[in-house]
């Protein structure tokens, strides 16, 4: 009989030792918390690094059609809509064969490009991740 009481008291203390205290459990879940915080940073750069990649490689296809256009048309566009609509000028819009680009691009924020011409060269721009124009993290490309 006395070893019977012994295995329930021992079961009874092991029982209510098996689970975890609400402290252990807290301390956990910040720590999980913490690890996704840090992944979640991560990504955020990473993505970061890709919009501005991603928009690299859209400036430098634009500057390409800017100086097929300029071969076609022995000029550089004065906007990026001559690009799809052609030149305004009805002399050199005989000599207009198709358009070079069906759309307008934009950056990887979705924002407008700007595009500058100043004598024989010019300069593709985006405002960047900061979404704001003539700021350190603008992109640019130049051509001529």
């Amino acid at each position: 009989m006395h070893y019977r009481n012994h295995i329930r008291s021992h079961r009874s203390s092991h029982s209510a030792r098996s689970g975890f205290t609400l402290l252990e459990l807290l301390l956990v879940l910040a720590i999980l918390v913490m690890i996704i915080g840090i992944g979640v940073t991560n990504f955020s750069g990473v993505q970061d690094g890709a919009n501005v990649s991603a928009t690299e490689v859209t400036l430098n296809g634009l500057k390409d059609n800017v100086k097929m256009y300029k071969i076609r048309m022995n000029g550089l566009p004065e906007s990026l809509e001559m690009l799809r609509d052609g030149p305004s000028d009805a002399a050199k819009k005989a000599k207009w064969v198709s358009a070079i680009i069906d759309e307008i691009p934009k950056d990887s924020w979705d924002n407008d490009l700007e595009y500058n011409v100043s004598g024989g060269s010019f300069e593709l721009r985006s405002s960047g991740l900061d979404q704001q124009m003539n700021t350190d993290d603008d992109i640019t490309v130049e051509g001529s």
